[in-house]
Parts: C-alpha cells; sequence; structure tokens
C-alpha cells in the first residue's frame, strides 16, 4: 500500500515528530536481518540523510558499499559498528571528478558481480559559481552528471541481480528536490556561462536527476531495473552550509514551511522506502515524497505544498537529457 504514510504526513510538527524515520520503515516492511542476500550502494555515506540511510539498511543485513570523498570522516559519522562490519565496504569517491567515479565504480566491481539497489544521495546546494575538475558546473557535475556515469558503469551489475532467478527487481534510487521547481534543464547553456544563479542551478540538477529517473526507468524496467527520483523533505544537515544564517533563519521560521522540516533520521525515511519497500515491487517511473507517491502540485495549496510541477515528467525531454549526459561524461552508446 503505497498511501501507508499519507496521513501521518498532514499535519508536520517538525522534526522528530509523528513522521516515520528510516528505521521505522525497515520496521514497518518486517526487514531487519532479512536481506543478507542483497547489495546497497549508498553515495555521500559520511553525512546527514546518507549516514541515517546506510545506518537503517545495515539492519536488513544486506552488504553496504558507501562512498564518501573522505573515508576518515566517514567512519567517524558511521561509527566503530558499521565502519568495522566486513559486510560493509567504504569507497572513496570525489563527485567533481569523472576520473574518481570511474575508479569507484571499477572497485565495486571487483567486489562484486551484482548490486541490487543503488542510492544516489550525495550532492551540494547552493553553491558559489564554480566549475568540477572536468568544466562542469559545480551542481550539475556533483549532483548529475557523476551519479549518471556512475549508473551506467554500474548496470550491468544492476541488470545481473535483476536477472538471478528469484530476485526482485533492482532498484535505483536518484535524490530529487521540491528544487526542481525552480528550474529545468537548460539545454542552450547548461554550465549556466554568464547567467548564475545558485538557485537555478541547484534547481537543474534536481530536475536532471528526476528526469534521469524516469529515462532509467524507461529503458530499463524490461530488464528488472525501476527507478525513482526521491525529494526527501527540508533537513537541517550540512548541506545547507553555502546558505547564509538568513536565508536559514528565512526557512525554518517560514509558519508553513518550518513544521515540514524533518529530522536526518526522518529525512531518509522515503530515500530507504523507495529502496525496499514491497509495495512499490513492480512500479517505477515516479517522484516519491514524504514515503508515498507524489501528486502534482496545487497552486491553490501554497508555495510550500507538496507536489511535482508540470515539468517533472517529460519523455521527450529525457530523452533528449540522456542523450546530452552521454556526450558530457564521455559514454557512446
Amino acid at each position: 500500500m503505497t498511501t501507508r504514510y499519507a496521513e501521518v504526513h498532514k499535519n508536520p510538527q517538525g522534526p522528530g515528530d509523528a513522521r516515520p524515520t528510516a528505521q521505522q520503515i525497515i520496521l514497518d516492511e518486517g526487514l531487519e536481518g532479512q536481506l543478507a542476500n542483497r547489495s546497497i550502494l549508498i553515495t555521500g555515506a559520511s553525512a546527514g540523510v546518507g549516514v541515517e540511510t546506510a545506518k537503517a539498511l545495515f539492519t536488513t543485513s544486506a552488504t553496504l558499499y558507501l562512498t564518501a570523498r573522505s573515508l576518515e570522516k566517514a567512519r567517524q559519522a558511521l561509527g566503530p559498528e558499521l565502519a568495522s562490519s566486513p559486510r560493509v565496504h567504504l569507497l572513496e569517491l570525489d563527485l567533481e571528478s569523472l576520473a574518481s567515479v570511474r575508479a569507484c565504480a571499477a572497485q565495486l566491481l571487483s567486489l562484486t558481480p551484482t548490486l541490487d539497489v543503488f542510492i544516489a544521495n550525495a550532492g551540494v546546494m547552493a553553491t558559489p559559481e564554480g566549475r568540477t575538475k572536468d568544466g562542469f558546473e559545480t551542481q550539475l557535475g556533483t549532483n548529475f552528471l557523476s551519479h549518471f556515469l556512475l549508473f551506467l558503469l554500474l548496470r550491468p551489475a544492476l541488470l545481473a541481480a535483476a536477472a538471478a532467478p528469484g530476485r526482485p527487481n533492482s532498484r535505483v534510487v536518484f535524490l530529487s528536490s521540491i528544487a526542481h521547481r525552480y528550474s529545468e534543464f537548460d539545454f542552450e547553456n547548461p554550465n549556466l556561462d554568464g547567467a548564475y544563479d545558485k538557485w537555478k542551478a541547484y534547481g537543474q540538477s534536481k530536475t536532471a536527476l528526476l528526469w534521469a529517473a524516469n529515462e532509467v526507468d524507461r529503458r530499463y524496467a524490461s530488464q528488472g531495473v525501476r527507478a525513482f527520483s526521491v525529494q526527501p523533505g527540508g533537513i537541517q544537515t550540512g548541506l545547507l552550509q553555502h546558505m547564509s544564517e538568513e536565508e536559514k533563519a528565512g526557512l525554518t521560521s517560514d509558519p508553513t514551511l518550518g513544521p515540514q522540516f524533518k529530522s536526518p533520521p526522518q529525512g531518509a525515511a522515503t530515500s530507504v522506502w523507495a529502496a525496499i519497500s514491497s509495495s512499490l515491487e513492480g512500479k517505477g517511473g515516479v517522484y516519491l515524497e514524504d514515503v508515498q507517491i507524489a501528486k502534482e502540485h496545487d497552486a491553490s495549496e501554497g508555495q510550500w505544498a507538496p507536489g511535482y510541477f508540470p515539468h517533472a515528467y517529460s519523455p521527450a525531454k529525457e530523452k533528449q537529457l540522456w542523450e546530452v549526459s552521454l556526450k558530457m561524461v564521455g559514454i557512446e552508446e
């Protein structure tokens, strides 16, 4: 039932309220200790939602492949039980470098021929204008293009897991955001040269992730790989580091938005639900929010009401983005 958590999200009361945590999702699904034969990749497992996603999924007994730019930071954040577990593999990954993405993918594939779940969690937000090592606008390159390349390189392992007898679909989870509403993808000027705006850049990267999830599902559902985009909700994490104190205070003091903020364990709930819920088996190509399949945003309910903007489902643009992105990351299909 994909509406199980709808009611509890109708009247949010701020971080730590009755909305479910990631661990609650595991308990509700009855999956503690039940996924010993599964493998899960989570990027950005050194802070915030990534750490909480890893901690919850660790309790399923799955093997975890966790990436971070700083493995020492990841070890500290994950704690000794996870960091020293034989079924937790820490992989170095700098999303500002496609070479690092390729090295990380090669390392993972040397450890396992199959991958059941891919969670593209890592990201940056509202950064000053900059470029990745490959010359891409920082947020586009970090949030989207590196995850797109990582998916392409790990696609054989996801397909192999799905093809194994008796296995459920493999799942790909791309973390999008309510910020997809800020901007579509700028095909004419993806690096926003001469027109940089930190929120447009962030919104573009999150629309790209949403579109990529839809396109992955369209291309690979028939082979058992299903994809979802996730809006985790507002969470006070290191993601806000590039915002001024004024900007942060404006978010949390907003009478409509403030109560919607979640704790990091609550912020990880929709990602975990996307990754393992039996209610989503056989589904894909949908935008998830508040541990349910999102509906289209209703402007009459206000700026911060849930839901996706109409451009979230754009098959022609999703296909175009795929083709453009292949060229950007240097992959020929």
